[in-house]
């Protein structure tokens, strides 16, 4: 079983590439094979369905969809921008929908593999919102699973110490647990 680990932002010193990176050490230390992977390395235009039809889906996105194929469940670090999700992990998710095999939909990469969703930021709702609207679009918007566990990290410009871990130990218990809900429930989704 393997998950995959990224954040929905390409920010250098982003809360929350620390966070996935974060969680992705826990899979490791927890015998789980984990991937962290930077969306920097998957840079795709703003959808446009004109440029679609012109040119077909990005490479890029072919790209990242069949990355995603390769894991049973998938760890997503969702910043909050003006009370919802980045455009980058908008614009993501929805090219990856554009890469179609014959007689596909687009949807099933989403809906054959399980997600969880955390996310951190300096305000005082840790990015609840951005997650309410994430669990929204995986959910209604492509069919995914997406296990309820979630941690939503407030004042993350101090949440983290100088070597990435959470100084908190109730943040690091729940985070302990998103990733081992996750694994638990990947493990049962493919099998």
């Amino acid at each position: 079983m393997r998950l995959l680990f990224f954040a929905g932002s390409t920010r250098e010193g982003s809360y929350n590439k620390t966070l996935a990176r974060l969680a992705q050490h826990i899979a490791t230390a927890n015998g789980i094979e984990g991937v962290l992977v930077d969306l920097r390395d998957y840079p795709m235009p703003l959808y446009n369905g004109d440029l679609e039809a012109e040119q077909g889906p990005p490479q890029k996105a072919a790209e990242f969809k069949a990355l995603l194929a390769e894991y049973q469940g998938v760890f997503i670090a969702s910043p909050e921008y003006n009370s919802s999700v980045t455009p980058l992990l908008k614009n993501t998710i929805d090219w990856v929908t554009r890469v179609r095999a014959k007689g596909e939909t687009g949807l099933e990469v989403y809906k054959s593999r399980v997600f969880a969703i955390s996310g951190a930021s300096p305000g005082y709702y840790g990015a609840m919102r951005s997650l309410l609207n994430l669990r929204q679009i995986l959910e209604v918007g492509v069919g995914a699973t997406v296990i309820p566990q979630q941690l939503a990290l407030p004042r993350a410009n101090d949440a983290f110490d100088e070597a990435g871990s959470l100084k908190d130990k109730a943040q690091q218990t729940l985070l302990k647990d998103v990733v081992e809900k996750l694994a638990i429930a990947a493990k049962r989704f493919a099998g």
